[in-house]
């Protein structure tokens, strides 16, 4: 990797502008750099989510998503490039499947929220949901990746199951909708 980090205040986007990875500049408002900025915080929100106790197998799969997404941000970050493949699409579907198959099925709506690990799958899950509609944004007006779009799908998806799996491993069950609650007023 050499000195690529070498200095982090360049000064150079003072005007509104940032550099891509390959050397084009763009306003910092762009789609692109909302892709970028949602794929960003998405990674940060994994790294919130790894610091809170989980299982091991969990958080090896967590790890391995916080690389993809660094790819993925490469891919965007370059445009024509693509680092994201079937193969991290179907990675994905097998965590899905995996975890999912030890889950009792769902009969109620959910609400995000039970144990830290869990809240914390879920807010993953919201922040991958609108990195997912900025990358198809950015798709209306650049080639997007196919595999991209599909990778940040299934993420949510398995975001989704994993807060159910980190509520059980927490001894706690979903917490569900009541649809049929009081409806009195407050105060």
């Amino acid at each position: 990797m050499g000195h690529r980090l070498s200095k982090i205040a360049t000064r150079t986007g003072d005007g509104g502008e940032t550099g891509l990875g390959d050397g084009s500049r763009v306003a910092k408002d762009s789609a692109r750099i909302q892709a970028l900025g949602d794929i960003d915080e998405l990674n940060s929100s994994l790294g919130l989510l790894l610091a809170e106790k989980m299982p091991a197998g969990v958080r090896a799969a967590l790890l391995q998503v916080q690389h993809d997404l660094f790819d993925l941000g490469g891919e965007v970050c370059i445009p024509g490039h693509s680092m994201i493949t079937e193969a991290h699409v179907l990675r994905l579907d097998a965590l899905l499947q995996t975890y999912n198959s030890r889950l009792p099925a769902l009969k109620e709506f959910i609400l995000p929220g039970g144990s830290r690990a869990a809240a914390g799958a879920h807010l993953a899950r919201t922040v991958c949901r609108r990195a997912e509609r900025s990358l198809v944004a950015l798709g209306r007006a650049a080639p997007v990746g196919e595999r991209a779009r599909q990778y940040l799908n299934r993420l949510s998806d398995l975001l989704f199951v994993l807060g159910r799996a980190l509520n059980r491993a927490g001894r706690r069950g979903d917490v569900l909708w009541r649809h049929q609650r009081s409806k009195g007023r407050a105060g």
